[in-house]
């Protein structure tokens, strides 16, 4: 099976000479969606309605940082002979899960200075999060990368992916797996369940747990065919290694706080 359509350009267009890329409006247009999905529920549940703009002012700018220190700090060979350009994010190296540790900092130090419940703040929040990876995800389509190894013949004859995505995971004759979509899609289905636990007694925070968990494990195993990843030590993964630790991680303090405090903060008592 082959492809002749042209794959996507990554740029969108050109102010000038600055180029606009999709990966980029992709971004934004994900920060957009959870911010307009989650102040609608903040409000819903009594926070101010400036509360989360104030918030983002710090945990947009902190998130992106966080993420290309993760980066670096992963792939310190390609920048130590010359560690300026380490600056020159425009070029492309960024982490998910470096975003995701900033923004998750930012929001417990801003939610502790304001008064706030953190696990409350969180557990709204989970739905953007979310909103944003699916959509963040089609950035990398658009650039072609994030993909995963080289598909065979059978793949491509039997795959129900539609030719237009397999056509921009073609580059240089070869197609990829599009990892980018099995996360996507993956994250999609922990939206769905999400908006169903609503309906479900809750304690604070546990929506907020299954996103940490849902996503960690749908990331372990993507990431095992990803062809990009950031590696700690020989073939030790660093986005699994992350994953394994944030499913304990979560795993544990869901059976902490629910069986060992029995807290009786119910998801419905906010």
């Amino acid at each position: 099976m082959t492809f002749d359509i042209l794959a996507i350009n990554p740029v969108a267009f050109s102010l000038g000479p600055l180029p606009v890329r999709w990966y980029g409006i992709l971004i934004a247009l994900g920060i957009v969606l959870a911010f307009i999905v989650v102040q609608k529920e903040m409000v819903k549940r009594g926070v101010h309605p400036d509360f989360l703009t104030d918030l983002l002012i710090w945990a947009v700018p902190i998130s992106i940082i966080s993420a290309r220190i993760y980066y670096v700090a992963f792939s310190w060979e390609d920048y130590k002979d010359n560690p300026i350009t380490v600056f020159e994010i425009w070029n492309g190296g960024i982490a998910i899960h470096g975003a995701l540790i900033g923004a998750f900092l930012t929001t417990y130090f801003y939610t502790k200075r304001r008064g706030m419940s953190f696990w409350k703040v969180v557990d709204i929040g989970a739905p953007g999060l979310l909103i944003g990876q699916i959509i963040g995800r089609w950035g990398n389509f658009m650039n072609q990368e994030a993909h995963g190894g080289a598909v065979s013949d059978t793949f491509l004859q039997n795959t129900i992916i539609p030719d237009w995505i397999m056509n921009q995971m073609t580059i240089e004759g070869v197609t990829y797996h599009p990892t980018f979509l099995y996360e996507s899609a993956w994250n999609v289905v922990g939206l769905i369940i999400i908006i169903l636990l609503r309906k479900v007694r809750l304690k604070r925070g546990e929506m907020f747990l299954f996103y940490l968990v849902w996503y960690s494990i749908g990331r372990f195993f993507i990431e095992g065919m990803r062809t990009d990843s950031l590696y700690v030590i020989g073939e030790l993964r660093a986005a699994q290694l992350v994953s394994v630790a944030t499913v304990i991680i979560g795993i544990a303090i869901f059976v902490v706080r629910r069986y060992i405090l029995k807290l009786k903060v119910t998801y419905q008592d906010e």
